[in-house]
């Protein structure tokens, strides 16, 4: 890994009023590395001609190929107060953009943080973003892809029957901190999964831990399950886990394991009114009485609780995401984690 000072400025895709509001970001380096995946032998496909940049070639798509990597970009302030780097992994449909910029515009968690001085690590899992696809003999199914309208009440922006084509018509839920005037771009955000690569995702999420920490996990959605896994498996490498709105898979056994590894798990707003996350907080508190048992800790946060409201399943993304990441910090630093 390089050692320089660079001195830069990360405002992704906010505008100038934004952007000369922040102070510039000073960063020792920054960079990113694929790593993970494996060898598959392709045989028996017919050549076929495709044309190229204008010359017509034949494509022979028999033989062997690199599939199932992960993408990683890092950033690591001047200042370093994290004690170990935070590792931020997203959720099923999604890339590592979820922690980069908001659909409006302002800083998301990576820049802020990598300004509250921890060693930042974004990811695109196996499948997703710059990771890159595979052929249909290595990804088993079909990609799985979702209408404009599905997320709206899947992840609590608004209730049944309240989406509309026409933004003017929509009726989100009172209160709510999602930029509702950028929806559009998290709707671009959104990539194809699929259902049956989680072994793979799981392996190269591993191999990042292997690589990088010990470190803390900070994982949305669907790698709540896959930083769990990740814990397990190195207990004595990650330091902390914090599961933005995802399951907790295990039992009294995996609660024992982990029972020197503390939890937080965050909740938004809302919860209540939808019977999937209503079933997750449930099925998270028996894992808190699990570790509580076990002699371990699974703290089960609602910013609600906090008098921070109105937060949907993406607090990463929110109005009032700066907020949401300095309750994470504060856990973190309460735990010996911050300098």
């Amino acid at each position: 890994m390089r050692r320089l000072l660079i001195t830069a400025l990360f405002v992704g895709t906010a505008s100038a009023a934004i952007a000369q509001t922040k102070e510039p970001i000073a960063l020792r380096d920054f960079g990113s590395f694929h790593l993970g995946g494996r060898f598959v032998d392709i045989s028996g496909k017919p050549t076929r001609e495709v044309t190229i940049g204008g010359a017509t070639q034949t494509l022979n798509p028999n033989g062997t190929y690199l599939v199932e990597q992960m993408y990683v970009q890092y950033l690591l302030p001047q200042n370093r107060k994290g004690k170990v780097p935070l590792l931020m992994w997203h959720g099923g449909g999604f890339t590592g953009v979820t922690y980069e910029s908001t659909p409006d515009g302002r800083e998301g968690w990576l820049n802020i943080f990598v300004r509250k001085g921890w060693d930042s690590y974004v990811s695109d899992a196996v499948e997703r973003g710059r990771a890159g696809w595979a052929m249909p003999e290595v990804f088993a199914g079909e990609p799985v892809f979702l209408t404009i309208d599905a997320p709206w009440v899947t992840w609590r922006f608004g209730a049944p029957g309240s989406f509309d084509k026409d933004p003017a018509k929509r009726r989100p839920y009172p209160g709510s901190q999602f930029p509702f005037e950028a929806y559009d771009n998290l709707i671009r955000q959104i990539v194809p999964r699929w259902t049956s690569t989680n072994d793979a995702i799981q392996a190269a999420y591993d191999q990042l831990v292997d690589r990088v920490c010990p470190c803390v996990l900070l994982v949305h959605s669907q790698s709540g399950a896959f930083g769990y896994a990740a814990a397990l498996k190195r207990p004595d490498k990650v330091k902390a886990l914090v599961i933005v709105e995802g399951t907790i898979r295990g039992d009294a056994t995996t609660a024992a394991t982990l029972r020197n590894v503390p939890i937080m798990v965050l909740y938004g707003d809302n919860v209540d009114k939808s019977p999937m996350f209503s079933a997750q907080l449930a099925n998270n508190r028996k894992m808190a009485e699990l570790a509580k048992t076990a002699g371990g800790s699974i703290e089960i946060v609602g910013l609600p609780e906090l008098g921070i409201k109105g937060n949907s399943h993406f607090a990463m993304m929110e109005k009032n995401n700066a907020e949401v990441a300095e309750v994470v910090h504060k856990w973190l630093a309460g735990k010996g984690l911050v300098d």
